[in-house]
C-alpha cells in the first residue's frame, strides 16, 4: 500500500495568553472571514481587531487556565489514533494540520512530503461538515495542492463528514449514559444538545449541510442511547444582527426552566475536544443563566477527547476510508461567492446582510461600520478559532 498518513485537521487556538493577538490577527488575515473589496486593506483590518480583541479574549483564557488545550488534546487524540492503528496492523503516521495556530496546516502538509507519504487520509476532527470549518480547510489544502506537483502524486481521500457512523454515535451515548445514571432519577432528565450555531444564509443561499447533519445526528444519539429522556437541540455562538440558526442555546436554558425542568445534562454534539466554547461558554456562562433562570442541576457530557470508543471509530474511519472510492478536495461542497464567511464565533460585526454585496462607495461605508462596531463594540470573544 505504500507509507499511509493520516492528516488531522482542527482550527487551533492561543495556547498562552501571549499567544491570542497573533492567533486573532491570522484568523483574521483569512479572507473568508471578513471578504474586503480591497486585498490591501485585509492585513490593517486584522491588526486592528487583533489589538483591540486581544484584552478581552485573554480574559475568558484567564478562566479556563490561561490558554487553550486544543492542541495539547489533538496530540493526545493523534497518538491514540496511531497506537489504534497500529494494532490493527497499520502503521500510519498521524499528522496534526491547525488552521489558525501552531502546528499549521501548511506545517503538517511540509512534514508529509519529508516523510514520503504516498497514501493519505485527510481526516477533520468535524463531525459534521460546514462550509466554514471542514470547507475551509478543504479550501486551504486545494490551493496548497494545486501549487506543488509534488502533492499531486500523493494518493489521498478526503473524509467529509462523519456524524453518523455507529462508533460514533455509540461513543456519545455512553458519555451521556454515564452523565444520566448520577441522578436519583435518570429517566427523567433532559437531554440538551448544543451545537455550534451557524448564520441562516450558510443554509439557505449556500446549501450548507450542516444543519440538517446536526438535527439527524441529534435523533440517531438518542436511538443508539435508547433511553426514553426527553431531548432539546439548540445553537450556541450566535453573533450580530444576521439571523443564525435557531433555537438558540441560552433561549432554549430558559424556556425549559419556564417550563419546570429541574435536572438537565447539557451534550456539546459537535465537539470533539474540550475548549473555550465548552469549559467556558458552557459550563461558565450557560450554567449561570440555567441556575439562575431555576434550572436545579446542569450537569455537562464530557467531550470526546481520548474516549476509547470514539479513538477505535477514528481508526476504523481510517481503514474505510483506505478501502473506499477516493473523494477528492474538488469534490467537497463549497460555497457560493455571494455568501458571507462569517466564523463560527461570538463576535459582533456591525454589519448587515446588505454589506454582502460591495461596490466602490458602499465598499468603505462597510469597512468603517465594522471598524466602529469593533471599536465600541460589546461582548465576549468566543470563536470556533479561539479554541
Amino acid at each position: 500500500m505504500g507509507r499511509v498518513g493520516v492528516l488531522l485537521l482542527n482550527l487551533g487556538g492561543p495556547e498562552k495568553l501571549e499567544d491570542v493577538r497573533p492567533f486573532l490577527f491570522n484568523l483574521f488575515s483569512d479572507p473568508e472571514i471578513i471578504r474586503l473589496p480591497f486585498p490591501w486593506l485585509q492585513k490593517p483590518l486584522a491588526w486592528l481587531i487583533s489589538s483591540s480583541r486581544a484584552k478581552k479574549s485573554q480574559e475568558n483564557y484567564k478562566q479556563i487556565g490561561g490558554g487553550s488545550p486544543l492542541r495539547r488534546i489533538t496530540e493526545e487524540q493523534a497518538q491514540a489514533l496511531k497506537a489504534r492503528l497500529q494494532q490493527q496492523g497499520h502503521d500510519a503516521a498521524v499528522y496534526i494540520g491547525m488552521r489558525y495556530w501552531h502546528p499549521f496546516t501548511e506545517e503538517a502538509v511540509a512534514q508529509i512530503k519529508r516523510d514520503g507519504v504516498e497514501k493519505l487520509v485527510i481526516l477533520p476532527l468535524y463531525p459534521h461538515f460546514s462550509i466554514s470549518t471542514s470547507g475551509s480547510s478543504f479550501r486551504l489544502l486545494e490551493q496548497i495542492w494545486n501549487q506543488d506537483e509534488a502533492l499531486q502524486m500523493i494518493d489521498y481521500t478526503v473524509v467529509p463528514s462523519w456524524y453518523d457512523r455507529p462508533g460514533y454515535l455509540q461513543a456519545m451515548a455512553e458519555l451521556i449514559a454515564k452523565e444520566l445514571d448520577q441522578f436519583p432519577h435518570p429517566e427523567q432528565v433532559h437531554v440538551f444538545f448544543s451545537a455550534h450555531g451557524v448564520p441562516v444564509s450558510y443554509v439557505e443561499e449556500a446549501g450548507d449541510p450542516y444543519q440538517r447533519e446536526i438535527e439527524e445526528c441529534a435523533q440517531l444519539i438518542m436511538r443508539s442511547l435508547n433511553r426514553p429522556n426527553p431531548y432539546t437541540l439548540a445553537y450556541q455562538s450566535r453573533v450580530g444582527p444576521v439571523e443564525w440558526l435557531k433555537p438558540y442555546t441560552d433561549e432554549a436554558l430558559e424556556e425549559l426552566a419556564e417550563q419546570g425542568v429541574k435536572d438537565i445534562v447539557v451534550v456539546p454534539i459537535s465537539f470533539v475536544s474540550e475548549h473555550i466554547e465548552t469549559l467556558e461558554e458552557i459550563d461558565i456562562e450557560y450554567r449561570e443563566l440555567a441556575e439562575e433562570a431555576g434550572i436545579e442541576n446542569f450537569h455537562r457530557v464530557p467531550a470526546l477527547d481520548t474516549y476509547p470508543t470514539f479513538i477505535n471509530d477514528l481508526a476504523l474511519m481510517v481503514e474505510d476510508a483506505l478501502k473506499a472510492p477516493q473523494v477528492k478536495l474538488a469534490e467537497v461542497m463549497r460555497p457560493q461567492k455571494q455568501v458571507k464567511m462569517y466564523p463560527q464565533e461570538r463576535w459582533e460585526w456591525g454589519m448587515t446582510m446588505s454589506a454582502e454585496v460591495w461596490n466602490g462607495r458602499l465598499a468603505m461605508i462597510g469597512i468603517l461600520a465594522v471598524l466602529l462596531e469593533l471599536l465600541v463594540g460589546r461582548g465576549p470573544l468566543h470563536a470556533i478559532g479561539l479554541l
